[in-house]
């Protein structure tokens, strides 16, 4: 009885309203419904818990390899894989952190085996076939791709030093080729294998200023999407880590909060959500699973204009070189006065 008089007047509404304001009123019911549904499911894929690690030879004796594994984001995979029930891998550039590293997780994991591999991973010289000769008898299970190379400030395109341009592009994107082309033939003929291809933000957003770092990122996040796809129905996982502010050397954000978390706290996320879409809703083999990020590649996926998210990001990066060449300013002159 009392939904009668509302159907009565929904079809008296119907009735007396044109065609085209119908229309255009069902277009955007459609519309505004779709951001509700792709908003829910975000909301229920970062609630959802990943695929298990031990799908892919947690404890039982397989190895993850971590790239760029001394500081940041890349140390604390290696603590927590080793952590899971894998045997580490670390390859970087410095003997001395690697080891030191290694010493940390037999201390704290005194069952996980250590290996330890130096390689420059910005040399295009480097010895890769070393790398290969060591990874080939090892059961590898994981590989996470984290080593990379930013700007130390933004910058323009034509001031970026060759040496810097030639160093983002080696070990943002060919290290990542190599070490992945190396891991891959043993993964598949075991049926199982998780790539981990740490991205960025930059490459969700082009960022002006940061062009080369924000295309190596492009190119990961595309590169990732293709051999996900290519290695479909052959037990390997791929997934793009879209990631945004990290505590981190590497972003030079030392402070912690909901939306920039610490490595800890990050790598923690992405390892109990293998599989999970998260912010990226639709977007096959892309991962945000960090509840502060996720939100945030939702809004930029689904609201304004790329001209509007391009203009963004150069007024923020032509904020940050303005302070960061004031802040250079003020040292040379300290350095003046000091002398």
């Amino acid at each position: 009885m009392v939904l009668a008089p509302l159907r009565h007047q929904a079809l008296d509404w119907a009735t007396d309203c044109p065609l085209t304001t119908l229309a255009l009123a069902l277009v955007g019911a459609g519309w505004l419904g779709s951001y509700v549904l792709s908003f829910a499911r975000m909301l229920v894929d970062l609630a959802r818990p990943g695929i298990p690690l031990k799908r892919f030879g947690a404890k039982k004796g397989a190895w993850a390899i971590v790239t760029g594994a001394t500081a940041g984001i890349g140390r604390d995979f290696a603590l927590q894989l080793a952590g899971a029930g894998f045997n580490v891998f670390l390859a970087s550039r410095t003997t001395s952190k690697l080891e030191e590293i290694a010493q940390e997780i037999t201390a704290k994991y005194p069952s996980a085996k250590t290996q330890v591999h130096a390689i420059d991973f910005s040399d295009p010289k480097a010895d890769y076939a070393a790398l290969k000769a060591a990874l080939d008898p090892l059961d590898v299970g994981v590989l996470v791709n984290n080593v990379g190379k930013s700007y130390d400030e933004p910058t323009f395109f034509q001031d970026l030093p060759d040496q810097d341009m030639i160093d983002i592009v080696e070990i943002n994107i060919n290290a990542a080729l190599k070490v992945t082309k190396i891991v891959i033939p043993g993964m598949v003929s075991r049926k199982r294998g998780l790539i981990l291809n740490v991205g960025s933000f930059a490459s969700l957003i082009p960022s002006p200023l940061l062009a080369v770092y924000s295309g190596s990122k492009a190119f990961l996040s595309t590169w990732s999407q293709s051999l996900g796809s290519e290695l479909k129905g052959t037990g390997v996982e791929v997934e793009l880590l879209n990631t945004y502010f990290v505590v981190s050397k590497l972003s030079k954000i030392r402070r912690s909060s909901w939306m920039i978390p610490t490595p800890k706290t990050y790598v923690r996320s992405v390892l109990s959500h293998i599989g999970v879409r998260g912010g990226a809703v639709g977007q096959p083999h892309i991962s945000t699973p960090y509840h502060g990020h996720a939100p945030v590649q939702w809004v930029v996926d689904h609201f304004f204009s790329n001209s509007f998210w391009l203009n963004y990001n150069r007024k923020l990066h032509l904020d940050i070189r303005r302070r960061a060449l004031r802040k250079r300013e003020r040292e040379a002159a300290k350095a003046v006065k000091a002398e």
